[in-house]
């Protein structure tokens, strides 16, 4: 349905100072703080995990090599969505405004919207990482306990929900610097920066920003910054639901990530029929991950 006049009667009225609504500023692209961006160009892409191999044996004198076999454990896949949105005005509308061009302002909304969008459905990822019904290639959902291929397991997350602080913070890059592959041999992961939702903003400034301990008589120093430990900071996501939850991102590649199968494309086109013009912003993408080692969160206590 076409923006009409009759939706338009205070913008076509003389002596109108201002019009709003449509002016507000927009949070920038945070998904980008948490996702790494690689190009597509088939409907969907899938990622193996392969296991690499176990300890090498001892080789007695004479005797011969031990072989062995590295396997696909499990293929994440991502699935492109397209994201489209429109508005068409009359031909009317846009011979009687006085003020405006109104496929300035509605464009500029718009994009707006395009962009809301893609914030949500990146924060979705996290806003979903403990809910088991969204499970990744491995079966499990983003943070929980993975099952290994030697049988062991890898928790992602605290043993006992914890909120955010110094001690649950630095439990947690201890964790961290355990995890190993899927045949069991340590990696050297290390945490890169905290993501938190805006209501936990300040208690993460507070916890990496300070010189000594919060709350601490004893002089102690802050061994999350004075050892830099996170060195991308703090990020704030204000598409993140959980007000209370908090994740970790890590160096571990092939983690989080987003496709970006066709960019955002826009297009403006007359109907010959009605002298309608119509508006239209259209793209296809995909959030998603492919090794669990890349995130480390809990859902707070």
């Amino acid at each position: 349905m076409a923006i009409n006049r009759a939706q338009l009667v205070k913008e076509l009225e003389p002596g109108l100072n201002a019009l709003f609504g449509l002016e507000y500023s927009k949070y920038q692209d945070e998904w980008k703080g948490i996702f790494d961006t690689e190009s597509s160009d088939r409907a969907f892409e899938e990622e193996v995990m392969l296991s690499g191999f176990g300890n090498a044996a001892t080789k007695g004198e004479g005797a011969g090599f031990a072989y062995d076999t590295a396997q696909e454990v499990y293929t994440s896949r991502y699935n492109h969505e397209t994201i489209a949105l429109g508005f068409a005005l009359t031909e009317e509308a846009v011979e009687d405004n006085l003020y405006d061009k109104l496929s300035s302002r509605y464009t500029k909304a718009l994009a707006r919207s395009m962009s809301h969008t893609k914030n949500v459905k990146g924060a979705d990822v996290l806003n979903n990482a403990f809910n088991s019904a969204y499970a990744g290639g491995d079966g499990v959902e983003l943070i929980g306990t993975h099952t290994l291929l030697n049988g062991s397991t890898i928790s992602n997350e605290p043993s006992v929900a914890a909120d955010l602080n110094e001690t649950s913070l630095e439990a947690a890059l201890i964790d961290i610097s355990k995890f190993t592959d899927e045949r069991g041999l340590k990696i050297a992961v290390k945490g890169q920066s905290i993501c938190v939702p805006s209501d936990l903003i300040f208690v993460a400034e507070k916890v990496l920003g300070t010189d000594r301990t919060l709350g601490s008589n004893n002089n102690d120093i802050n061994a999350l910054n004075s050892m830099g430990v996170l060195p991308g900071g703090v990020t704030v996501n204000h598409y993140l639901t959980d007000v209370d939850a908090w994740f970790i991102k890590t160096d571990s590649p092939n983690g989080l990530k987003h496709f970006n199968r066709v960019g955002m494309k826009t297009g403006m086109e007359g109907d010959f029929e009605t002298g309608n013009v119509r508006y239209k912003a259209r793209e296809r993408y995909s959030f998603g991950w492919s090794d669990f080692r890349a995130v480390y969160g809990s859902p707070g206590a």
